[in-house]
């Protein structure tokens, strides 16, 4: 690697850690790569739904995110806060905890360049999952359908020398029902944000990576670690922007052959 770049603040969210979609690996390297004064893990870190199920059981290599965590608060002296989300509603036994530098929360105001931010993962914002919670156990299993497909049929595309191709990004974009979805999840949120007078809003949970202005108000979503590995970044203007990790890879020639050495099998 070339080049650590600094950021006033990063937000990640919707890791899935459990989950044998999660590019958790990724997150590792990405951060490795990177400083910043405030690390923002806006909910679905952990995936609880999928450790609870016969047969998960939390792998060595889980461990080393979590030792990520510490090594850069210790370290870089990063300020890290945990925002719960729905995957990792276990969460809710302790909240809210602060421990050094490190505060799990069920959501936060982030104030920056004299702006202030409402930040929650946005759960509470779905229907679905807030007061269906079987039927977003089904929809998380169609998900997980959809992602066993897709990574056969990118291994294919890869052996025709093609480019990867999300089937769940290109499904979110063409039916209606879920671009209706998206669109609405955005609105409540930005609802919010100008009732409570905030000057914008962060959220993940949706698996959609978004900087966009309603009106006055900034609606920010940080995308996911499962496809699209997107994350948020403050510069230190107060500017923000969606950074994709291949991209970030490629602009700061990050080494991700030996996975900095912590990457235990297991």
């Amino acid at each position: 690697m070339a080049y650590r770049p600094f950021f006033q603040t990063i937000v990640l969210s919707d890791i899935h850690i459990g989950s044998e979609y999660s590019k958790f690996k990724e997150v590792i390297t990405f951060l490795k790569s990177v400083n910043c004064a405030t690390l923002i893990l806006n909910g679905d870190i952990i995936d609880g739904w999928k450790l609870k199920k016969n047969g998960v059981k939390w792998k060595k290599s889980y461990t080393n995110f979590l030792k990520i965590l510490m090594k850069i608060m210790y370290k870089n002296g990063t300020r890290i806060v945990y925002v719960r989300g729905n995957h990792d509603d276990f969460l809710d036994q302790v909240l809210p905890f602060q421990f050094a530098q490190i505060s799990i929360v069920k959501d936060y105001i982030y104030e920056s360049c004299g702006k202030r931010y409402f930040v929650l993962h946005g759960d509470v914002f779905d229907s679905v999952t807030t007061h269906m919670r079987w039927l977003a156990k089904l929809g998380d299993i169609g998900y997980s359908i959809l992602l066993w497909i897709n990574k056969y049929y990118n291994r294919y595309r890869q052996k025709k020398g093609k480019p990867y191709y999300s089937l769940a990004q290109s499904v979110k974009q063409k039916v209606k029902s879920a671009v209706s979805y998206i669109s609405d999840f955005e609105k409540e949120l930005v609802a919010l944000a100008r009732e409570l007078r905030f000057d914008g809003i962060i959220c993940g949970h949706i698996h959609h990576p978004a900087n966009t202005f309603y009106g006055k108000v900034h609606y920010l979503n940080s995308g996911d670690w499962v496809e699209t590995l997107s994350a948020l970044v403050e510069k230190v203007d107060g500017t923000w922007e969606i950074l994709y990790y291949e991209d970030f890879c490629k602009k700061y020639e990050t080494d991700k052959s030996e996975e900095f050495l912590l990457m235990e099998k297991g």
